[in-house]
């Protein structure tokens, strides 16, 4: 079974391309207008042990908001696809990232019930023309457009750099984990997600 997807959204607002290909580690590539955003994009995608393309126009150019909840919204969707019954793969996933000082744990469930709850606290309001506000809400949209039950809890941290690359990270870890096939069956009790 090929889990490759390739996927465009166009608004008023922007403009998304992702090529994503789960199976098959190789070259990342991201570009959007918001530096901090591509380098976390990259750190996310990389540890998913993915192939990936992610090029984002933001056409109005008010601020990061538009791009970040459309990549958000184009990621969640290429998973929901790219997983369709979510027979085989293995699920749950949790990994705790140190990232220097900081120390967060990301825990998952591709449950079919998208939502997000996160536990983050970092003292500036941006980093690299990334929102901090903006961090919890790719969060929520990617988990709500993935049906992923998505849970990070940060245990100490100073640098606001430091603990949003360990979420992407931690994300990124847990996602590769959680999709592996493990088996022929839908992991659930219920017989379907």
């Amino acid at each position: 079974m090929s889990r490759v997807i390739d996927k465009t959204r166009e608004t008023k607002e922007t403009k998304i391309y992702i090529h994503l290909d789960i199976d098959n580690p190789g070259e990342v590539r991201v570009t959007t207008p918001v530096p901090f955003f591509n380098h976390m994009l990259h750190s996310l995608l990389f540890y998913m042990e993915s192939e990936a393309l992610v090029e984002a126009i933001d056409k109005q150019n008010f601020d990061d908001h538009h791009v970040v909840e459309d990549v958000a919204i184009v990621l969640g969707d290429s998973l929901a696809e790219l997983l369709g019954d979510k027979k085989g793969i293995k699920r749950f996933s949790t990994y705790t990232v140190p990232m220097d000082e900081a120390l967060v744990t990301v825990s998952l469930d591709i449950s079919g019930r998208g939502g997000s709850y996160t536990d983050f606290h970092v003292k500036r309001d941006s980093v690299g023309g990334l929102s901090m506000e903006n961090v919890p809400h790719f969060l929520d949209t990617l988990a709500k457009h993935s049906g992923i039950t998505l849970h990070v809890i940060q245990h100490r941290g100073e640098n606001a750099h430091h603990v949003v690359e360990a979420i992407f990270k931690g994300l990124g870890i847990s996602l590769h984990d959680a999709t592996r096939l493990v088996s022929s069956n839908v992991r659930s009790t219920k017989g379907s997600i």
